[in-house]
């Protein structure tokens, strides 16, 4: 099975915060799946970090490719076809990032690991 990580997730298990549910964290540390993150979580926590939301975190932002790789973890570029699945998803989020990882799940056949809410509108698997 595939899963992608949310940024939040990724950023709450690398940083081992408690806010990370024990089933997500048990599936990110699983062996057998392949676990996917996006190159717009290197996008958003950088972007974070630039306008003081993550102050912390710049030896994490600096060493995220060698940290996600590390943990085993796939990096996955944004597609033409993702693109376009997320501008004509039927969402209520308004969120870009959102967005972006929902069509990302559904184009890849991927479950999505996260704590946002799913609306009905997307049919995507979320482990949380």
């Amino acid at each position: 099975m595939r899963i992608v990580v949310d940024t939040h997730a990724l950023l709450w298990f690398l940083l081992g915060d408690e806010r990370l549910s024990l089933r997500a964290r048990a599936i990110i540390e699983d062996p057998s799946l392949d676990v996917c993150v996006r190159a717009a979580s290197a996008w958003e926590i950088a972007t974070k970090f630039r306008i003081g939301k993550l102050p912390q975190s710049s030896v994490l932002v600096l060493s995220l490719n060698e940290r996600v790789r590390g943990c085993g973890m796939t990096p996955i570029a944004i597609t033409f076809e993702h693109a376009r699945t997320a501008g004509l998803l039927a969402s209520r989020h308004r969120d870009p990032f959102d967005r972006l990882i929902f069509a990302q799940a559904l184009v890849e056949r991927m479950a999505w690991v996260g704590n946002e809410t799913v609306s009905a509108g997307e049919p995507v698997a979320r482990i949380w």
